[in-house]
């Protein structure tokens, strides 16, 4: 199972991702985000990353990680971008021909709110990752219905924007395997 924290502002935070088990890490480069990491610090947490774990670099649109997009793994957006390393995100069925790495299904659009998943994922391109509103409550039940290739969390995990709990990081991963 695919399993991404996103919304990393520590290099302790990758630590404890690595430590976890967990597939990937997110960094946000949206400034729209209360996780938004600024350019050179993007940078240092994608270096520390590599290697260890694959980083992925969140924001809604290209332009606005233009500068360190070689820096990362996958390019994750909100706004359809012909890349090939893209995480294409979207709560819309993508358009025929929109091709990318693992499609994001995310009907939050980065609120963290929990929507039910529709039935056409199952033909949507790329691997399927499932997110927005996922916790270590609901992770289980979520993946046991849809059987997605992944999950993606970020503020169910948090005690303070961007500030992770460990126990919550550990709880969420353990609760990917249940069942």
């Amino acid at each position: 199972m695919f399993v991404k924290v996103c919304g990393l502002t520590t290099e302790e935070q990758i630590d404890w991702a690595v430590d976890l088990g967990y597939t990937a890490i997110g960094v946000v480069g949206t400034t729209k985000s209360k996780r938004y990491v600024e350019p050179t610090r993007a940078r240092e947490l994608a270096a520390y990353a590599r290697g260890r774990i694959e980083s992925f670099v969140v924001a809604f649109d290209k332009s606005e990680v233009d500068e360190v997009i070689d820096d990362f793994d996958i390019i994750q957006l909100y706004h359809w971008t012909d890349l090939p390393n893209l995480a294409y995100c979207s709560a819309e069925r993508p358009e025929p021909g929109q091709s990318c790495r693992y499609f994001f299904y995310d009907a939050s659009h980065g609120s963290g709110v929990f929507a039910a998943f529709p039935d056409w994922l199952e033909q949507a391109p790329g691997q399927v990752v499932l997110a927005g509103g996922l916790t270590p409550d609901n992770v289980a039940e979520v993946i046991a219905t849809h059987r997605p290739f992944g999950v993606d969390v970020s503020s169910s995990l948090e005690t303070a924007p961007g500030i992770k709990s460990f126990d919550a990081m550990r709880r969420f991963i353990e609760a990917t395997t249940a069942g």
